[in-house]
């Protein structure tokens, strides 16, 4: 063990994190390199290489990202954030060569809901939230704004989004609840000129806006189904920014269908048109609220005595349907269509295969992580537990390679059996079940395991006993056979929640931290109670040493406590967050040292034996929820309740020394004839088993 004093505290830096706020609306860009995608992730903005699948992080804002945009030239990134209420919100513009930040203003109230470039990188346009409802325009040369004032009137409702023309630089459009308008930048007199665009009688949510690449025309989705297509009566002359007529409606399209009669053939997309694209031959693709995809054109028929306000002018070419709400959606090399949703997913589609080209590129969790675990000495993929699903990664990829569903119902602990065969889980309706970790096929359950709901597991090295905790406050142990499991003994002493248990290496201890205040070791051989361990807080979290002397356990008072496994004596604390509960806690295989995290959106690895923090890790935006160290010692994963899994590469010094395997095999043959005992020779292997090993190479149904 290290015995000398760190001199300093080292930054952890985030390797990956699998991810993507599908909440965004239009969260998802591409970058015009086509090379990289850009997507908000919390408080950071995250840029992925396509060709890759390398990660980079823009870090600067201090609450989650609410939009952003890329400028038409890809030299610029602005990104607003949301804050809580009654404190402004923070826009930035970045440099995309250095990654660094350019500027940024807080002229926002409580949210920044849209971001727009101008076509020639001169201005950014920011539209406020329901609580500011202004649009600022900013000089992003000069570094200050020029104007801003109101973007609707009081007799309409809120503007949602903002989209600048593609050849007039200081032309934008705004639309929202009921509300389009057509708005100029006077740079001289640094004000704005707004125009309404004539709808007649027709009221309208508008959601997504694409604009033709010559100003004529543009299309805006609407939360009714159909889409608005409006002429912008643009001056010819676009160095001309003066606008003397007033954009105008040229129809409300919907879907047509053939099958029913005149009259009755116009169909609407289900829940609303989210967003939408203009392909340069002037068809459209529409991402629906119901997860449709089309790919449709114009008609062009005549439906001025058409008797409903929504014309049959689409006809539909291609159509394919995803789960969840498409949130965003974006052109790859001008063949490739990636759609993101609110389910926190991104789908590739190419083109011309639209039937059967469906790929999920991207996926993560929608709710909280609970668990993370490793397969035994093995770090190619880990396990993730969260609301109705169990999902496998690969450490390599970042990739999901299976996903278990169990509707409804959340897991809240998980584990890997030794021999790499079963994952055993916890779930809150109170039944465990064990999965295979290569098809997600059910092995087993045991129904009605705690009447209350199961909050954690934890199996022997043997993988014959089970001891699960449930929120009643018990601790049962099972017995597992290959075709029955059976209850081999009811510990009853907590009267709270039991939140974690955790075996020793020998399999003859198990112990149990409670929310009630207190640990209990458990003689797993007798099945009775050896020492119990009280504190003045809530233990969220108990771990045994990986010999077996020592237990370190984490609560609600912010400290981490060592106890002697012998007596239960309190060896020494340590004070590990400065402002909320310690949620998390793993040692690597060695005990060197250990990952601490919590409701701080803080991750510490700790020096064991001096108790000091040794590296801090900042980066999450929600409180974190669980935490693992690898098996090989060289990164961290952390999850939080934003449903984000963080991967964090571990400083080289604070790696685990191994012998080298020609060294230790030298050894251990000395060692056995210098003894020159009869007993047979136990040898250590760090190899997984092939139902792991193969689990990483298994693909997502």
């Amino acid at each position: 063990m290290t015995t000398e004093e760190p001199t300093e505290v080292i930054n952890l830096e985030p390797s990956a994190i699998i991810g993507f706020d599908g909440h965004v609306v239009c969260g998802l860009r591409v970058h015009p390199d086509q090379r990289h995608l850009v997507f908000p992730l919390g408080n950071e903005i995250s840029i992925y290489e396509l060709a890759t699948n390398k990660q980079s992080f823009l870090r600067g804002h201090t609450n989650t990202i609410s939009t952003l945009d890329i400028s038409t030239s890809g030299r610029m990134v602005a990104s607003g954030q949301s804050n809580h209420m009654g404190f402004r919100a923070y826009v930035i513009v970045w440099d995309w060569e250095s990654r660094k930040e350019i500027s940024r203003y807080e002229l926002h109230r409580v949210r920044v809901q849209s971001l727009c470039f101008s076509s020639n990188d001169q201005f950014l346009v920011s539209l406020g939230g329901k609580d500011c409802g202004s649009i600022i325009v900013w000089d992003i040369e000069q570094r200050t704004a020029i104007c801003g004032t109101i973007a609707t009137k009081e007799t309409t409702g809120d503007a949602t989004k903002v989209c600048s023309l593609n050849k007039r630089f200081t032309t934008f459009v705004s639309g929202g609840d009921q509300n389009l308008r057509v708005w100029n930048i006077d740079r001289e007199r640094k004000r704005l000129t707004v125009q309404d665009v004539a709808v007649g009688k027709l009221r309208r949510e508008f959601t997504g806006m694409r604009i033709s690449p010559n100003d004529d025309t543009l299309y805006v989705g609407t939360m009714s189904g159909d889409i608005v297509k409006i002429n912008l009566n643009c001056n010819p002359n676009p160095s001309v920014p003066s606008q003397d007529k007033m954009p105008v409606l040229l129809g409300c399209f919907g879907k047509h269908n053939a099958r029913k009669p005149p009259g009755k053939d116009c169909e609407k997309y289900h829940y609303g048109v989210r967003d939408l694209l203009l392909l340069p031959d002037g068809k459209l693709i529409i991402g629906a609220g119901d997860g449709t995809i089309d790919l449709v054109q114009e008609r062009n028929g005549n439906f001025k005595n058409y008797r409903g306000p929504t014309w049959p002018e689409l006809k539909s070419l291609h159509s394919t349907k995803i789960d969840g709400v498409v949130t965003s959606l974006q052109i790859v090399h001008g063949k490739t269509l990636l759609i993101g949703t609110n389910g926190c997913e991104i789908y590739s589609l190419e083109l011309a295969n639209f039937s059967s080209s469906l790929r999920l590129l991207k996926t993560c969790h929608t709710n909280a992580v609970y668990d993370i675990a490793f397969p035994y000495n093995f770090s190619l993929v880990f396990a993730t537990a969260s609301h109705e699903s169990i999902r496998i990664w690969s450490t390599s990829k970042m990739q999901e390679l299976l996903r278990i569903v169990v509707p409804n119902f959340a897991s809240s602990s998980i584990v890997f059996s030794r021999d790499g065969k079963s994952i055993i889980s916890a779930w809150n309706d109170g039944v465990i079940r064990a999965f295979t970790p290569l098809t997600g096929k059910l092995i087993y359950a045991i129904p009605n395991a705690h009447n209350k709901g199961c909050s954690s597991v934890a199996v022997t090295s043997n993988g014959k006993i089970v001891v699960s905790g449930g929120i009643e406050g018990q601790v049962r142990v099972w017995k597992i056979d290959p075709y029955v499991q059976s209850l081999i003994g009811v510990l009853k002493e907590h009267y709270g929640p039991i939140e974690s248990v955790h075996i020793n290496t020998y399999d003859t201890e198990v112990v149990s931290a409670s929310r009630d205040g207190s640990c209990v070791i458990w003689d797993l051989i007798r099945l009775t109670r050896k020492h119990v361990i009280f504190a003045h807080t809530q233990f969220i979290a108990a771990q045994y040493f990986p010999t077996g002397v020592q237990i370190l356990t984490a609560g609600s008072d912010k400290l981490l406590g060592y106890w002697e496994a012998y007596d239960g004596s309190l060896v020494r604390e340590v004070e590990g967050s400065k402002s909320g509960p310690i949620n998390a806690i793993d040692m690597n295989m060695m005990g060197e040292y250990f990952v601490s995290a919590g409701t701080d959106q803080i991750v510490r690895l700790w020096n064991y034996q001096l108790g000091v923090e040794v590296a801090v890790g900042i980066g999450h935006a929600s409180a974190i929820t669980s935490a693992r160290y690898s098996p090989n010692g060289k990164f961290l994963v952390t999850g939080s309740s934003d449903g984000g899994i963080f991967v964090w590469k571990v400083p080289e010094k604070f790696h685990i020394k191994i012998p080298d395997e020609d060294t230790t095999t030298d050894t251990n043959r000395d060692a056995a004839s210098a003894t020159k005992t009869g007993g047979k020779s136990v040898h250590s292997s760090s190899s997984q088993t092939a139902g792991s090993r193969d689990a990483s190479r298994k693909t997502t149904p």
